[in-house]
């Protein structure tokens, strides 16, 4: 269904007139939740921002060093098959504002943004507070209100929304409310999860939440660390077995960490390995080090004649393996391997690394879990809750980066904006028919 073609029972002006003194409680001031204000306001409802932190969008801010990754132009029939199981039940949501959408979405924002190589789309300077500035002072123009360092504490005895601010406390009656918390990532940014408990405790159904695109702890040696950590290992095919049996392989690249590894590779597995992770306890993948080699061409470049030159020259000069790949093989096979041209070829082609442990929630870029879909209408309302609505990363779906996660969370703050004025407009019409009576 489609939530945005809303049929005009009453005439416009008029529904508007009678809507535009309720106040639609909008809890969360990150993308999702910015979307759906913009859309509401535009409706000539009167739209309050709340926001737990001294200012809005941190997680956007922060997702945006580096460059803001707004959206991705690959296919769009590629691009909505990205959301894995949820990939189905977002496809409407994300047809309502596709990629292209957001492109021009933020060209009205005087934002120009650019498609890399990799099919990720940018802005143009590649920043993000440029938009949100611009975007921010689009809404405080369309009458938007924003209430920063109000955090929300559920609900009171008497139904209304409760907040926490500096001073005290303070309730608030919603003609409607959005809830646009985000999920538990990056807790010091203002998404800390606390929500879960006062929405099971109204009967919504939450999957337990966990880690999305993160990085993996290695037992690495304390040479490896102290040396090579920071390093980027590429170009390199990570490859695994999970749990189901299935392979998986893709190439890309990775950074050694401290703890472990992470970087643009792992999060796009992160899924399938954190799984694995948690119904096995450990998972073993395979590097291919040499890319577009095969083992037959790596192990007779090996086996040409090195005369004095040490295994690491060697390996340097006939196949560019060198640094941190040659700090993995060594940390690998160890001191006699390393100096086995046969095990080093091996190696190279299908080097194994044990990961132990995806890291702590509070450091992934972004969560798994969350309100059910089920506990959910077509239009993002609680079933259990009429008249409040959740959008963006406090559902239950999950994204590999690239774009995707930011692209639904918009699409998602669009699509409750107008569950919202679906279900204001039907509540409207039930009580003028039962006033008429």
């Amino acid at each position: 269904m489609q939530c945005i073609m809303i049929c005009t029972l009453l005439p416009e002006d008029t529904l508007m007139t009678e809507l535009e003194n309720l106040e639609i409680a909008i809890i969360g001031g990150g993308p999702a939740g910015l979307m759906s204000a913009e859309v509401l306001a535009h409706a000539g409802l009167a739209v309050t921002v709340f926001e737990a932190k001294p200012s809005l969008g941190r997680k956007f801010l922060r997702a945006g060093i580096g460059g803001l990754n707004l959206t991705h132009g690959e296919d769009y029939a590629q691009f909505v098959t990205r959301f894995g199981e949820r990939s189905e039940r977002l496809k409407p949501v994300l047809d309502a504002f596709p990629p292209e959408s957001i492109r021009a979405w933020a060209a009205g924002l005087g934002v120009e943004t650019f498609k890399g190589s990799s099919g990720r789309v940018f802005p143009v300077d590649m920043k993000a507070a440029p938009l949100l500035r611009a975007w921010v002072q689009r809404l405080r123009g369309l009458g938007v209100s924003f209430r920063l360092r109000h955090r929300w504490q559920g609900w009171n005895e008497a139904g209304a929304l409760l907040f926490t601010v500096p001073d005290g406390e303070v309730a608030v009656q919603a003609g409607a409310t959005i809830l646009a918390l985000g999920g538990a990532s990056w807790p010091q940014l203002g998404s800390d999860g606390a929500w879960v408990p006062w929405l099971e405790a109204r009967g919504v159904s939450i999957a337990p939440l966990q880690t999305a695109n993160c990085g993996f702890q290695v037992d690495w040696s304390p040479h490896l660390q102290e040396r090579f950590a920071g390093a980027q290992v590429k170009p390199v095919v990570l490859s695994f077995t999970d749990a189901d049996g299935v392979r998986h392989s893709r190439q890309g690249e990775f950074i050694v960490t401290q703890y472990g590894v992470e970087g643009s590779l792992i999060y796009a597995l992160s899924r399938p390995l954190r799984d694995t992770l948690a119904r096995t306890g450990s998972v073993k993948v395979e590097l291919d080090l040499t890319p577009g080699r095969s083992v037959e061409n790596v192990f007779q470049e090996l086996a040409r004649p090195r005369g004095s030159r040490s295994m690491s020259s060697h390996l340097q000069s006939r196949l560019g393996v060198k640094g941190v790949k040659a700090a993995l093989l060594r940390e690998s096979l160890g001191p006699q391997g390393y100096g086995d041209a046969i095990l080093v070829a091996r190696a190279i082609k299908a080097l194994p690394v044990e990961l132990t442990a995806p890291r702590p929630l509070h450091e992934a870029i972004s969560t798994a879990g969350g309100v059910r879909f089920e506990a959910l209408d077509d239009h993002l309302m609680f079933t259990s809750l009429p008249g409040t609505f959740a959008a963006g990363e406090m559902l239950d779906w999950e994204a590999p980066t690239g774009g995707y996660l930011l692209s639904a969370c918009l699409a998602q703050g669009r699509w409750a904006a107008e569950g919202v004025r679906h279900w204001l407009q039907r509540s409207f019409i039930s009580s003028g028919s039962k006033n008429s009576t």
